[in-house]
């Protein structure tokens, strides 16, 4: 009779652990290790993504504005940084951003067409060109008729001549608040104002309706009050 001995076996099986137990160990250690970093590193924003900041931080011709985002009317310049013109809109007389476009469609775009509603801004780098003050100085008076109209509550309008460059303008000025803007006649548009002031490197270029001169003390203290807000801290 054959007799197996079972120490051989149990050795064995001993040896066997001895080698596995350390590999299970270690594969644990290493998924909680994973997993750590995975719950570190795991996006915390949702599903929309993050969202934009409120104001961007601009330089324009070496002046710092800071600009509302959704102001800004061109997605290309919505980016901090050094850049040469950018284009805005605000609510009016509220000055806020506006909101989301609506999407219009060709059944829907004669329902949409509605009055102007909106200060339309922008600003540029001048490069060391003609001011606005100089251009109202010394440039439009060449080319004014000499007539003027004497002020309707304060607020002084002068015609273009015909054969000028701003032969289908007129242009307004006041003291108090200090206001000088171009303006287009009504025709088959609405006529638009042009309002322009010096900000350090930049020049602020104002449009707006004709039509809201009725109250052009409240339009040109708008304007004030947006350069203030935008403008950023001096250096």
């Amino acid at each position: 009779m054959t007799v197996f001995s079972a120490a051989p076996l149990r050795s064995s099986t001993t040896r066997t652990w001895t080698h596995i137990v350390p590999i299970v160990l270690s594969g644990a250690a290493a998924l909680g290790a994973v997993a750590l970093v995975a719950y570190l590193l795991w996006p915390t924003w949702g599903a929309g993504g993050a969202s934009a900041p409120d104001k961007l931080p601009v330089s324009v011709g070496g002046t710092l504005f800071n600009l509302p985002t959704t102001a800004i009317r061109m997605k290309i310049q919505r980016h901090s940084g050094p850049q040469e013109r950018i284009d805005l809109d605000f609510l009016y007389p509220s000055l806020e951003p506006p909101g989301a476009p609506k999407h219009v469609t060709a059944d829907t775009v004669e329902a949409t067409v509605q009055s102007i509603d909106r200060i339309f801004l922008s600003i540029a780098a001048h490069h060391d060109a003609l001011s606005p003050e100089q251009r109202t100085t010394t440039i439009y008076p060449r080319y004014l008729d000499q007539a003027a109209t004497q002020p309707q509550d304060g607020l002084t309008v002068r015609t273009f001549r015909a054969d000028t460059p701003y032969g289908s303008e007129d242009f307004y000025s006041a003291t108090s608040p200090a206001l000088t803007a171009r303006c287009t006649r009504d025709a088959a548009t609405p006529g638009m104002c042009l309002s322009e002031r010096r900000v350090g490197g930049a020049d602020l270029t104002f449009r707006f309706p004709r039509s809201w001169l009725s109250q052009w003390r409240e339009v040109a203290e708008a304007m004030e009050k947006l350069t203030a807000q935008l403008r950023g801290p001096k250096s």
